[in-house]
């Protein structure tokens, strides 16, 4: 068995950041050499700073917050495919391709491989993320800052919202430059905050087995 973590580490001004969300912060405001009892820091940014699950509350309104997302849909196993082929985006007939094993409910797209966060890449496209769905796919995760194109001009999201109407949890800006296509464990942790629109979070894939 061997744990593989997949989470951006949270380093100001080398995490990617989404443009117009706010930076990250990570500053010491205690230290012992000062004369404080223990060393203390202030932690500042966006709930969609690094790697982090995206709640329903990101898009529709009315939509549950991270606290509300299904444990056991983070927790389980899932498929990492390589998509990085088709510059166009995985669509329907991309999601066909891939061969999915029946049952398959978490599914993670490795997309931009080892390339920078800035370099173009494919994305899901709004009728491969129904395709998904109707294999029964519960969880979508990406190394892209989104699940959708970031090169949209109006700014539309159209991916999330057919994910996140349909219930399914979207996990963004994953490492998976390192990691193989194949069968994983899935162990996505994302920050219990009550009602809030998305989390940070670790997320770690276990292979050979429990």
């Amino acid at each position: 068995m061997a744990l593989l973590d997949v989470t951006v580490p949270l380093v100001p001004g080398r995490t990617p950041v989404w443009p117009g969300d706010p930076d990250l912060v990570v500053r010491r405001v205690l230290s012992r050499a000062a004369g404080d009892v223990a060393e203390v820091s202030l932690l500042s940014c966006s709930t969609h700073c690094g790697t982090h699950v995206d709640a329903p509350a990101h898009l529709l309104d009315g939509g549950g917050g991270v606290d509300a997302l299904p444990l056991e849909v983070l927790v389980g196993p899932c498929v990492v495919v390589d998509v990085r082929e088709d510059p166009r985006g995985l669509d329907a007939a991309g999601v066909a391709g891939l061969g999915l094993p029946a049952g398959t409910a978490r599914v993670l797209l490795r997309s931009r491989g080892a390339r920078s966060w800035d370099a173009p890449g494919p994305a899901l496209t709004p009728d491969g993320a129904r395709a998904l769905l109707a294999r029964g796919v519960r969880l979508v995760g990406v190394d892209r800052l989104s699940v959708d194109a970031d090169d949209d001009a109006d700014g539309a999201l159209p991916v999330h919202e057919v994910l996140l109407g349909a219930g399914a949890v979207v996990v963004e800006a994953l490492e998976l430059g390192a990691v193989a296509p194949g069968a994983y464990e899935l162990l996505c942790l994302p920050l219990l905050l009550p009602g809030c629109d998305g989390a940070p979070a670790r997320v770690l894939l276990r292979t050979g087995g429990s």
